[in-house]
């Protein structure tokens, strides 16, 4: 699946500290809807889309943290079971630790939250709630101070 077919939005960030509301990403998609209903169901024939607790999102960096002025990296939205990528967009350091951060700070209890919502040309698809956000290196290195991972998990 194309990564151009994607466009991808975020509210509150912006916020700072004191807001309270989970941000929020959205993720429009402009290619064939059945390409990506497929994808969003594993593959299954009975057509449910995949749970909250059945994907992983993750970003990758394609250069290293610190070295460019805004590192450019992947967006990737997998099935946790497979592995499969679901879908996968272009994004930079900029646009996706400002969310991570904005997810951290809007809970006082430390386990973050925020929404993915995936909508098919303005028409929403599903929504998901999730509280891990992994961040890896250009190396393929998990960065822990920069992902959301919630409390008791061992990685």
């Amino acid at each position: 699946m194309r990564r151009d077919y994607f466009d991808l939005t975020v509210e509150g960030v912006d916020g700072g500290a004191g807001s309270r509301s989970p941000p929020l990403v959205r993720i429009d998609f402009h290619g064939p809807e059945e390409l990506l209903r497929e994808r969003l169901s594993g593959g299954e024939s009975d057509g449910d889309l995949l749970t909250a607790d059945e994907i992983d999102v993750a970003f990758r960096l394609r250069e290293p943290l610190g070295e460019a002025d805004d590192p450019e990296g992947v967006v990737g939205v997998t099935n946790r079971y497979t592995g499969d990528f679901v879908l996968e967009l272009n994004e930079t350091a900029t646009d996706v630790l400002p969310f991570i951060h904005a997810a951290r700070d809007a809970t006082d209890d430390g386990d973050a939250r925020y929404r993915v919502e995936i909508d098919v040309d303005g028409e929403r698809l599903v929504a998901y709630d999730k509280d891990t956000f992994l961040v890896y290196d250009h190396e393929g290195n998990l960065l822990r101070s920069e992902s959301l991972i919630p409390s008791g998990v061992e990685l």
